[in-house]
């Protein structure tokens, strides 16, 4: 067959309509059809749900699978429910608000499940209920894109789109938290009013107990126009904006005084402190319940000694610290080491002490830490895992560890290590609500030597 001759089959293949039962999601939220059902080849198909029957159009051919757009839907999933927000579909920022919110949450635990068999040939001895939060208005922390689109001549904030290429036009948000979420298109029309619009490319967002923040990221010197307009919004919206300039030291606040950042572990008795761009989680709710969980499923006694690897600012090192004899702290980032000692210092805890360490690296058996006595560890790594600590994890030999994570496949993996190679049991797992109408998984896992 000629070159001319595929390419004309593979258009009629494009333009062909197919009927499907979509038999799960992907993790990018995508329907999927069987190949058993497809020709023998998968095909995935964005906005469509399991169970529903559909017709469909391949638009784009790969080795493993077909892409494919939803034409209709024949028979519709009894989980899906209608959007609550007016841009889905557009923003990349949620896939499943088409998804009934229990439905959403046994897809995660599926997925869950899947990837601890699949890739970590594990299976806990039990599953922990899921931890729930609210639905909607629950993001303290994002970072929005900003951009002056000609064509449109205006400005646009938010999320990007599906995509990724552009940034979604959008005039609310209905899971960042209040009062930003119902303000991205005011953010919006402010910009395009500003002289120096197109040197903004970023906003985060940062909301705590005590004053929220917006953090505008500038390419250019900003006018006195643009200055006093931004300070206009400030007061008016009760909100506090910093600009940055350039690295994460040049952020100054538009109005001088301190910034009140902060959130309440209010179980612990506990004020954590953090600067506009540290790492906190998003879900201010979930943090509580989650911080609450952990140190229940660690079973800590008063005479307990604990490390925590991954420490943060301490959010998980200070709460133990009511509950044990003494919590060690390791995080590679030294700014987030002060805010956690300092956090310390000001919620009267003594029994905590913190290193800085870079635990991409197997720790140096020589480091002080690494000499102690631990009856128990907390993991809290970022995506890809802890898998450079787990033999150190090993050698401390604690009674139980608690490995939180955001990220299935790097937890199913390092799972895998520590029950097959390291001689932990899995004892249980669950999944953790912390991202809701989005496809990322939150999960708690617990081990106990032999």
């Amino acid at each position: 067959m000629s070159k001319a001759q595929r390419a004309a089959t593979r258009s009629k293949e494009c333009a062909a309509l197919e009927t499907g039962t979509i038999a799960d999601l992907t993790h990018e939220a995508e329907g999927v059809v069987r190949g058993s059902e497809a020709g023998g080849k998968t095909v995935f198909i964005a906005g469509a749900l399991p169970g529903e029957r559909v017709t469909f159009r391949r638009r784009s051919f790969h080795r493993s699978h077909d892409e494919a757009e939803l034409v209709e839907v024949l028979e519709p999933s009894p989980d899906s429910v209608t959007p609550r927000c007016a841009h889905f579909g557009v923003c990349g920022g949620c896939a499943l608000q088409h998804l009934a919110p229990d439905a959403q949450l046994a897809s995660k635990q599926r997925e869950l499940a899947t990837n601890l068999e699949r890739i970590g040939n594990v299976a806990p001895e039990r599953w922990l209920p899921p931890l729930l939060g609210p639905h909607w208005a629950y993001r303290r922390r994002a970072r929005l894109s900003s951009r002056y689109v000609s064509k449109k001549g205006r400005s646009l904030v938010g999320f990007r789109e599906k995509q990724g290429k552009y940034v979604a036009d959008v005039t609310r948000c209905e899971v960042l938290a209040e009062p930003v979420g119902a303000l991205v298109g005011t953010l919006a029309g402010l910009l395009t009013t500003m002289a120096r619009r197109e040197s903004i490319p970023q906003i985060e967002v940062a909301l705590s107990d005590g004053e929220r923040a917006l953090v505008l990221r500038v390419l250019d010197r900003l006018g006195e126009d643009d200055l006093a307009k931004l300070g206009d919004f400030e007061r008016a919206q009760g909100l506090r904006i910093l600009l940055q300039p350039g690295g994460l030291d040049s952020i100054v606040p538009l109005t001088p005084g301190p910034l009140d950042l902060h959130y309440r572990l209010a179980a612990f008795d506990l004020k954590l402190d953090f600067g506009p761009t540290d790492f906190v989680q998003v879900n201010a709710a979930i943090n509580q319940s989650m911080v609450a969980r952990a140190i229940e499923l660690l079973e800590l006694g008063p005479a307990d000694r604990v490390l925590d690897l991954y420490c943060g600012l301490g959010n998980f090192t200070l709460p133990m610290a009511r509950r044990a004899a003494h919590v060690t702290g390791i995080e590679g980032e030294a700014t987030l080491i002060e805010r956690a000692r300092a956090n310390a210092r000001s919620n009267g805890i003594s029994n905590a002490d913190f290193h800085v360490s870079d635990l991409s690296q197997p720790p140096d058996p020589t480091l002080s830490w690494m000499r102690g006595r631990y009856d128990a560890v907390l993991l809290d790594p970022p995506r890809v895992g802890a898998r450079e600590v787990l033999s150190a994890v090993a050698h401390l030999a604690p009674r139980r560890v608690v490995y939180i994570s955001c990220h299935t496949g790097s937890l199913a993996r390092d799972l895998g290590v520590l029950t097959h190679e390291l001689g932990f049991r899995l004892r249980a797992a669950g999944v953790l609500d912390m991202f809701p109408h989005t496809t990322h998984v939150e999960s708690v896992a617990v081990l106990e030597r032999g």
